[in-house]
């Protein structure tokens, strides 16, 4: 009986072919050729425009865009301040009037129970969603009573303007 033959020392040791890179025309077929028509030239008066390519004009338009939305935000912030001024020159002449004084005092008030009953609950782990809820109702129906209430005391003390 013959027994197979071991391979050789030397074909142990060599390292595996490497893979071969097949050759063909088609890779180099989408290369623009420079000759041809699709390069385009360029004008001979390109450096005297003031817009020289498409990325460059929508990249002015789009500052244009910014600046306008900055003056718009300007004139909103304008007109906020002034609001914002004449809202202060309203409490600043309504000081001396009571339902102006009244108003503040009842609303802190209100402010500081409605916070520390909250807190109280929380405390207690008693404050829930419903909890909540029911009290902005409470809030709010407090808003429209002292609306109708003060509307009806500024025809005794009217406010100036």
């Amino acid at each position: 009986m013959l027994l197979p033959r071991a391979p050789s020392r030397a074909l142990k040791n060599r390292a595996p072919a490497l893979p071969v890179v097949e050759k063909s025309d088609d890779s180099v077929a989408s290369l623009i050729d420079v000759d041809s028509p699709h390069v385009s030239s360029v004008p001979s008066d390109f450096e005297s425009q003031s817009v020289k390519t498409d990325t460059q004009a929508e990249r002015i338009d789009r500052e244009a865009e910014a600046r306008e939305a900055r003056e718009k935000a300007q004139a909103a912030a304008d007109k906020a301040k002034a609001k914002a001024a004449r809202g202060g020159q309203y409490a600043r002449a309504n000081s001396d009037n009571p339902v102006v004084l009244g108003n503040a005092l009842t609303v802190g008030i209100f402010t500081t129970v409605i916070g520390v009953g909250a807190y109280r609950k929380y405390v207690r782990d008693e404050l829930s969603w419903k909890v909540v809820g029911a009290w902005a109702g409470v809030v709010g129906l407090f808003g429209v009573a002292d609306y109708y209430v003060s509307q009806y005391f500024f025809q005794k003390y009217p406010p100036k303007k």
